[in-house]
């Protein structure tokens, strides 16, 4: 079949989007690919499609759970066999479906980074038929991006099993650096690039300099119609706000990792049907999820980074009309970045430490743990030890990042069984056992299979059925795993913890300090970069999409600069040309900024200041002893 057809089978689509028929015929040609398509942009479509064109399995490496098994599930519901390997599955479960891909079972394996380098993954992966290795937030595997991981860089060393196997790459946020750093780690053989522009012309970008936040959320919600999305940085700020909200007669509700699998999915599901008009959230919100008609995203609290940033804003407007992206703004923002800034990177001390407590809380002896997933509680983590939270989990993002382990956020595993006895013996354990009868029977009933092989089993609608309390069943099905009547996994929706090497002695704990050093100078770098966003008086879209690279943009119109709402003596048409006499000025040598300044009349001279802070700050200008130069 053409791709335009399987497009119309499975999708329903007549056409592709912009971009997406030439990203797969490039693909189909064989040939490595990136693909930058922004938020909302389709970029699923442009790995599956092609693969479901040709013989074989796609092989899809994504770090991010949870969207993993959405995908997963969206296929499944179009018919499409496709299935997730992740932490927290047990060694039965990934051996199993290891085996149904390598005979053929799936047409496409999501796996997380770190399964895809175990050795049972390389030894299973060479007997596939793979037509495809499609990268999923690609920009991972840069140490220029702001959200690398080591695990990323072993995905190349994976090629040589599939040397004639095409690699496709696909992000929705990628600076000039990140675009070219993605194509070297992969090893392309030649640049190959489908980047599909930045702007965002339905929506306006609007930056407030608010110190009363709540009061002009309000005042926004009430007179913006429609569904939003509100972002704040903490879980007890998600709930506050959504009650602060319905005081005001907005439905809205709050949604964050803490939240149960039910909860999540609930209040997600309520949001998208517009059951619930606004939904108050941490950045754990939205990844997936694509509701078309979001006509207002706020940030009460801004984002360390433009890239996140974008791809929340992003979420707002994908139906093509009007939509707002409003960022709340004032002076304890910048004090909050420089503070997370300083947490981010602890010393190395405070790591050890807590990766000694970690090895105690696991119960791990020296040398083992390699390869493991653990259930991991960081509240009760912390608790026990009298740890801060914050600084704990930044001491493990940096051990994840010198590649000692990996933590995930909560992961949804349904509770799983299999009856262990035959059926004449499960009937003698009825009679004799006449508390377990009605579950047996339901058991049996509801869920065909379970003597001959696991099963997942819906706990609460099982306890629903049975009209019994859900505590009561799982210790009922508990009893009978002890018998040994059947083996029984509880339902679980925590956060994993891998260890990808075993647990060392502290005094071989060791870590990348020139990397280390990298990384913090490019978090400050991409610090500064939010703060000017939010401060320099240019116009906010124009900004953004040069920060991903396209240059020569025009002023979007619509933001709260072009609106002339920007309360600043400098206003965008005075900067653009101060920058240009600045920029001539300076096109031979440099001068001190007195000379700089000294150029213009008396009148002009602080808004000339003011136009060489914000070059510095843009990067167009570079301080030398002290003078200021072109930055070449």
């Amino acid at each position: 079949m053409t791709a335009q057809a399987i497009l119309k089978q499975y999708w329903g689509y007549d056409e592709f989007r912009p971009l997406q028929a030439d990203i797969i015929d490039s693909v189909l040609a064989g040939k490595d690919t990136l693909a930058l398509l922004p938020t909302g942009g389709g970029k699923s479509i442009c790995f599956q499609v092609p693969a479901m064109c040709q013989e074989g399995i796609c092989i899809v490496i994504s770090p991010l759970i949870a969207l993993m098994k959405d995908q997963v599930s969206n296929l499944q519901k179009r018919g499409i066999m496709a299935a997730a390997i992740y932490s927290g599955l047990s060694a039965k479960d990934i051996d199993r479906i290891l085996d149904n891909a390598v005979y053929g079972g799936y047409k496409f394996l999501y796996m997380s980074p770190e399964r895809l380098v175990t050795d049972i993954a390389k030894a299973r992966l060479q007997r596939m038929n793979i037509n495809l290795l499609a990268i999923d937030e690609a920009h991972c595997i840069s140490q220029w991006g702001y959200d690398f991981r080591p695990s990323y860089l072993q995905i190349a060393e994976i090629r040589k099993l599939m040397p004639k196997t095409p690699i496709m790459a696909l992000t929705a946020t990628a600076t000039p650096e990140v675009v070219q750093d993605i194509q070297d780690r992969l090893a392309f053989p030649q640049k190959n690039v489908f980047q599909k522009s930045f702007v965002r012309s339905n929506i306006a970008y609007v930056v407030l300099s608010e110190n009363d936040k709540e009061r002009k959320m309000l005042d926004i919600l009430k007179k913006v119609p429609g569904t939003g999305i509100v972002y704040v940085r903490n879980r007890k700020r998600t709930r506050d706000l959504a009650f602060l909200l319905q005081q005001n007669g907005i439905s809205a509700d709050f949604y964050h990792a803490g939240l149960t699998h039910e909860e999540r999915g609930e209040r997600q599901d309520a949001w998208i049907n517009n059951k619930k008009r606004i939904i108050v959230s941490t950045n754990a919100f939205g990844m997936g999820i694509d509701k078309p008609d979001v006509r207002v995203v706020i940030h009460i609290d801004m984002p360390d980074n433009l890239e996140a940033y974008f791809q929340e804003a992003g979420r707002g407007g994908r139906d093509e009309k009007k939509a707002f992206a409003i960022l709340l703004y004032n002076d304890e923002d910048k004090n909050l970045m420089e503070y997370s800034y300083t947490m981010s990177f602890p010393e190395w001390e405070e790591v050890k430490r807590i990766y000694q407590a970690l090895g105690n809380y696991l119960q791990l002896a020296i040398g083992s743990g390699e390869g493991e997933s653990f259930d991991f509680d960081l509240a009760a983590f912390c608790e026990r030890y009298k740890f801060n939270h914050v600084l704990t989990i930044n001491c493990l993002r940096l051990l994840e990042q010198a590649g000692w382990l990996t933590l995930s956020d909560a992961v949804f595993i349904s509770a799983q069984l299999q009856i262990n006895i035959s059926k004449d013996q499960l009937y003698d354990f009825q009679l004799k056992n006449r508390k377990y009868e009605a579950v047996i029977k339901a058991i049996l009933r509801g869920y065909h299979g379970a003597m001959d092989a696991p099963i997942n089993i819906q706990e609460r609608a099982l306890a629903d059925f049975l009209k019994m309390s859900r505590a009561n069943l799982t210790s009922a099905l508990q009893s009978m795993h002890n018998e040994g009547i059947l083996t029984y996994h509880p339902q679980k929706d925590i956060p994993q913890l891998t260890l990808l090497k075993g647990r060392v002695e502290l005094s071989t704990l060791t870590y990348d300090q020139k990397l280390f050093n990298f990384r913090k100078n490019r978090f400050a770098e991409r610090i500064q970069k939010a703060i000017a966003y939010a401060e320099r008086p240019i116009c906010r879209s124009r900004q953004l999409i040069e920060y991903f690279g396209e240059q020569d943009t025009k002023d979007c119109g619509v933001c709260d600069v072009c609106l002339g709402r920007t309360k600043t003596e400098l206003t965008p048409d005075d900067y653009q040309n101060y920058k240009k006499k600045i920029e001539t000025l300076l096109k031979n040598e440099g001068y001190t900024i007195e000379q700089i300044v000294g150029a213009f009349s008396s009148v002009r001279q602080n808004m000339v200041i003011r136009t060489i802070e914000f070059m510095l700050d843009e990067g167009l200008l570079e301080r030398q002893n002290n003078k200021i130069l072109l930055k070449q």
